[in-house]
């Protein structure tokens, strides 16, 4: 009998999160998301670089995040890529005058020279992922290894608080919400899917507030903090309702948490 109930439950939160995915994963989800800011740029470094950008930001009410983001990419011509390339040091000391609650215009400089590093001599943003994940076929040494790389360029001590650090527990929201941007691939228009080289498969959960909310509801999460043996915890949960693409439930999660 136990079994029995348990097969019911199971079928049942398939069922929902499917509909919550069906319902949120659409073009419209786009407007009134961080990810609406990346989707104003067509070049694909402008999308990375955009994207990246944006998913550090943020924390705190979307609208915000938006148009803190919006103003950022104004600050640097609204050519992401380009700017992060070839700007002087005079162009970027226009960044000063960027704050988003504790992301001040000192960290702002200190990504933008971390990302002509890493466009510069490392291949861009899709290599310093997608090298570590071939090595290992484990993301979170790719994640492991974008933290590494911020961290070994100079740097003050309270900008590296803005990178995640998975070797102490964190549980990386922001950086797993950017490669979700980057790497799934479905017809709905909301992701990029512009990495082709890691698989959705290999995707881990966007864990906040809300999606830890929800999950825990829907008894797929049961640690109480949110942290990455969390998000590891609902991944791999997340996987036995769709191995190929078990992030797709973050819009699911997310979108129930925030909504209903």
């Amino acid at each position: 009998m136990y079994k029995k109930n348990n097969d019911l439950t199971q079928v049942w939160t398939k069922q929902l999160l499917e509909e919550l995915h069906d319902k949120y994963n659409r073009p419209n989800f786009i407007k009134e998301d961080p990810i609406v800011v990346p989707h104003s740029f067509s070049l694909k470094e402008d999308i990375e670089i955009s994207g990246f950008l944006t998913a550090i930001l943020a924390w705190g009410q979307r609208g915000q995040i938006i148009k803190n983001a919006n103003y950022l990419m104004n600050l640097m011509d609204n050519a992401p890529a380009d700017f992060v390339k070839t700007s002087s040091q005079k162009e970027q000391e226009r960044l000063q005058k960027f704050y988003y609650r504790t992301f001040k215009g000192v960290d702002a400089r200190f990504f933008i020279y971390s990302l002509k590093d890493i466009y510069i001599n490392r291949g861009g943003l899709e290599k310093v992922f997608t090298t570590p994940y071939q090595k290992t076929n484990n993301l979170i040494n790719a994640i492991i290894n974008l933290y590494n790389i911020f961290s070994s360029i100079p740097h003050q001590k309270r900008s590296m608080k803005h990178i995640a650090n998975v070797s102490k527990g964190s549980s990386a929201k922001r950086i797993n919400m950017f490669l979700r941007w980057m790497v799934r691939k479905d017809s709905r228009g909301v992701d990029f899917g512009l990495w082709n080289d890691i698989p959705s498969s290999a995707l881990y959960i966007p864990l906040d507030i809300h999606s830890g909310r929800t999950a825990r509801e829907l008894n797929l999460l049961k640690r109480k903090q949110n942290d990455w043996k969390s998000v590891d915890e609902l991944t791999q949960a997340l996987r036995n309702y769709d191995s190929l693409d078990p992030v797709k439930y973050d819009f699911a999660l997310f979108g129930a948490g925030i909504h209903e």
